[in-house]
């Protein structure tokens, strides 16, 4: 007797596609963890004085991250979703440790490499599970969803990291915290999580030829439009880069109280995370370049506002608007590369973009790091503001295809 094809659609798996929405809002947790207070303990535990050896930690995470990515889209492809889902969930018990135990720099540094790798698998895995779910028609607010859900909880473990660290020190509250959303991501993922690659199979119907020209090349540079997204991507991810090193470094070089940094550092992915349950759905009726270039032109605006401001208040509205700019594209940039690459191939190309989206990290640390050391932190924000207006220029090769 033939098996019968899996149902496509958010409606018909509500309950598998609600489940791993929860297991990204603990995958963004863990990397919540660091959002606010890591830049500070390298100055005030370690002593370090270089802004590129501080945003070290950084540059690490995004190598690793970026090769995971890759990783976790062919593996998904060969192995099923679930098992790389599982395998980063256990990669990450023992980060809590490191970073709660550090007694040297490095510590945070292989901490951060786990981390990247951990993100990689797991983070790359949902996306491509709730894909795989939607089907065609909703899947910018699939995209949306999920993105929700993963950066609401950065920018509350942010918050909450801050808040607690005031009273029980840097390192007791990451080991606290990280342990329980370690244990709670791999039970969740290895006891609940349903494998979804046949869903995707059954999507491909004939559309399961794979580009002539190899999966990786065509994502990167013979596709027009998924270059494009990838190449903006690279560009987002540098501006969070800049946000996670560089923006506490600068507040409190404003002034700022470590709560004040707290919640400063957290409204940026608390705007992020929560307007994308809108512009994810507002891209399938829309269509996604709008958003794509307004976003990032957005976000240019935002950064140019940063390194012009110095107020708590200043800082704030440049938050919201960074955050707003961020919610349009991100979501966006996911919905356009299932757009572009046939199911067959799909969890492979979503590697591929989120490998070169990852590596803006990298670049964007050591960029941040080696201006921030010679002309200061506020000219490293302006770099990456001009980055960000040339990537929105860049955005009007896309062509779409829903």
């Amino acid at each position: 007797m033939t098996a019968a094809q899996p149902t496509l659609g958010l409606t018909a798996n509500w309950r598998q596609f609600s489940l791993l929405v929860l297991v990204n809002a603990f995958v963004g947790a863990m990397i919540g963890l660091e959002r606010s207070v890591l830049p500070l303990l390298g100055a005030a535990r370690f002593g370090l004085d270089s802004h590129t050896v501080i945003l070290g930690f950084i540059a690490v995470f995004g190598v690793s991250k970026a090769a995971a990515n890759y990783a976790a889209g062919r593996w998904s492809d060969r192995y099923g979703r679930k098992p790389v889902l599982v395998a980063g969930w256990v990669l990450a018990l023992p980060i809590p440790f490191l970073l709660g135990g550090a007694q040297a720099w490095s510590w945070v540094l292989v901490a951060n490499a786990l981390l990247g790798v951990s993100q990689g698998l797991t983070w790359s895995t949902t996306v491509i599970m709730k894909i795989d779910l939607a089907g065609p028609a909703r899947r910018g607010l699939a995209m949306g969803l999920n993105e929700f859900a993963g950066y609401l909880a950065v920018a509350l473990l942010a918050w909450v990291t801050a808040e607690f660290a005031i009273g029980e020190g840097l390192q007791a509250t990451i080991l606290r915290l990280g342990i329980g959303i370690a244990v709670g991501g791999l039970l969740l993922s290895t006891l609940a999580v349903r494998e979804t690659r046949a869903h995707a199979h059954a999507e491909a119907g004939a559309a399961a030829v794979r580009p002539p020209d190899g999966v990786f090349l065509h994502t990167s540079w013979k596709d027009r439009s998924l270059a494009s997204v990838s190449q903006a991507g690279l560009v987002n991810n540098l501006n969070d880069g800049v946000a996670w090193g560089v923006f506490p470094l600068l507040f409190v070089a404003s002034g700022l109280t470590l709560g004040q940094v707290g919640w400063l550092t957290a409204l940026y992915p608390a705007v992020w995370g929560s307007a994308q349950l809108f512009t994810g759905p507002l891209s399938d009726w829309t269509g996604r370049k709008p958003l794509l270039i307004g976003g990032m032109a957005l976000q240019a605006i935002a950064l140019v506002a940063v390194a012009s401001s110095s107020s708590v208040p200043a800082y704030a509205t440049a938050m919201v608007a960074l955050g707003l700019g961020t919610a349009l594209v991100y979501p966006t940039f996911l919905a356009a590369v299932g757009d572009h690459a046939a199911p067959v191939w799909r969890a492979e190309a979503v590697g591929i973009y989120r490998l070169w989206r990852d590596a803006g990290y990298t670049v964007g640390a050591l960029m941040a790091g080696v201006i921030a050391d010679q002309l200061g932190l506020r000219a490293a924000v302006w770099a990456s503001a001009l980055a960000t207006a040339m990537a929105a220029v860049a955005l009007f090769r896309y062509q779409e295809r829903r």
